[in-house]
């Protein structure tokens, strides 16, 4: 058990390392994380075999799951946050209208794109893998962005708007992914079942919103009884842990799956929290603060677990590539022309789409259950290549849009050593 916690301890400070290279480049501290997790897992320095030095295994990369779904967890609580009712009533129909368009529309591009891809080179991919990464695509992931948002204090309508349809997009892939899997499973056996096309994903998505709906209520009752900060605190922090755990729960009544979407039942909690607690607030900035070591974390583990084999294989590449090209370009088609329809400004209607192409954990898991397929394990490496390309990337070309649309203020050059001195005692006498 100790070298999981030497493990640990090396995640964080190589992470913290990695980020004094990338301030000086003026690169996001995003990429520092992730690129410092590869440096440390198995295929770099962990290849050395040297306990301690890096992670060693997948397995030992593995081990280390249920710190990036409690990191993915806060994430999404803090996520929450941004549906307040008063920014619902501003600009809430204009985010569902293109987190739906923006996912739909990718969908389909990439789905063109890879089913003419089939028609050409027949044995190279099968018709229900280019659907399911089709559907894939569509997801896009909440985590790079926010820590974009954070790292730089971006503010402004683009970033609330992104906060926003992010969050819309989790529920939206859901849906495609799921139907489209249900698809691609009956192109391969001959038969469709509307209990997995239809009635699990949809059950999914409303005992994900009950759950969360009813934890954010039993938050704000409890911490009712608290009156410290940091009791409060710490009351929020279980919370959110038991959230996560709740949902990891999976079970079958009647013949019927029943699982819960961890960032979908976070991010309700969130909702319901901040807009029923007056305080929620304060709070939830003194959670962000208690979180930041989980994120570092987050970001290099999930740059450990990014499998540098697939770069080796030529097919993979070709896939791999034409689904990136694809998929950038449905987010900016799909995002764009949703926000001429909703009459955005022009800052959100040329920079948005750029905002959405980080994607990470939720492509991941949709891409483990994909394996299944007869061509699950091509899903899977083209998956894994896009998002060692999209997570290196796609934090950079977030700052870019949201430095284009003028909504990043200028980095502290205050250095907590020098501000947090003690102030000199001057003397009356």
């Amino acid at each position: 058990m100790e070298i999981h916690l030497i493990c640990l301890a090396a995640a964080l400070l190589g992470g913290l390392m990695f980020s004094r290279v990338t301030k000086a480049l003026n690169l996001p501290a995003v990429t520092a994380y992730l690129v410092a997790g590869i440096a440390l897992g198995p295929y770099v320095l962990g290849r050395a075999g040297v306990p301690g030095l890096g992670f060693t295994t997948m397995e030992q990369v593995e081990v280390m799951s249920i710190v990036t779904k409690t990191a993915l967890g806060f994430i999404a609580f803090t996520i929450g946050n941004e549906f307040r009712i008063g920014q619902l009533r501003h600009m809430g129909a204009k985010a569902i209208i293109i987190g739906v368009a923006q996912a739909v529309i990718t969908t389909l591009v990439v789905d063109a794109a890879l089913i003419a891809l089939h028609i050409a080179f027949p044995q190279i991919l099968s018709v229900p893998a280019a659907i399911t990464l089709g559907a894939i695509a569509s997801a896009t992931a909440p985590a790079a962005t926010l820590m974009v948002v954070r790292q730089y204090k971006a503010d402004g309508p683009l970033t609330r708007l992104l906060m926003l349809v992010v969050a819309i997009d989790d529920a939206v892939g859901l849906l495609l992914f799921s139907a489209s899997f249900g698809v691609a499973c009956a192109l391969e056996m001959g038969s469709v079942s509307l209990m997995g096309v239809v009635v699990e994903p949809l059950l999914e998505i409303v005992l994900s919103l009950a759950l969360g709906a009813l934890m954010g209520f039993l938050l704000h009752t409890m911490e009712k009884y608290f009156h410290s900060r940091s009791k409060r605190m710490t009351i929020s922090v279980a919370f959110v842990m038991l959230t996560v755990g709740l949902s990891m729960l999976h079970f079958t009544v009647g013949g019927v799956h029943i699982g819960f979407s961890l960032l979908l039942v976070c991010m309700m909690t969130g909702t319901v929290f901040c807009n029923i607690c007056p305080t929620s607030e304060e709070l939830m900035s003194r959670v962000d603060g208690w979180t930041m070591p989980l994120n570092i974390l987050f970001f290099v583990i999930s740059g450990a677990e990014l499998d540098l084999k697939v770069i080796a294989n030529p097919v993979t590449l070709i896939i791999g590539v034409i689904y990136i090209l694809f998929r950038s370009a449905g987010k900016y088609i799909g995002a764009y022309g949703s926000c001429l329809a909703t009459k955005c400004s022009d800052a959100i209607t040329k920079n948005l789409g750029i905002t959405l192409l980080p994607q990470a954990g939720v492509a991941l898991g949709m891409a483990m259950t994909a394996t299944s397929l007869g061509d699950g394990q091509l899903v899977r490496n083209v998956v894994l290549f896009s998002v060692l390309v999209y997570e290196l990337v796609g934090p950079m070309l977030t700052r870019t849009a949201l430095l284009r649309a003028g909504e990043i203020q200028p980095e502290g050059k205050t250095s907590a050593r020098v501000h947090n001195k003690p102030r000199p005692h001057f003397s009356l006498h």
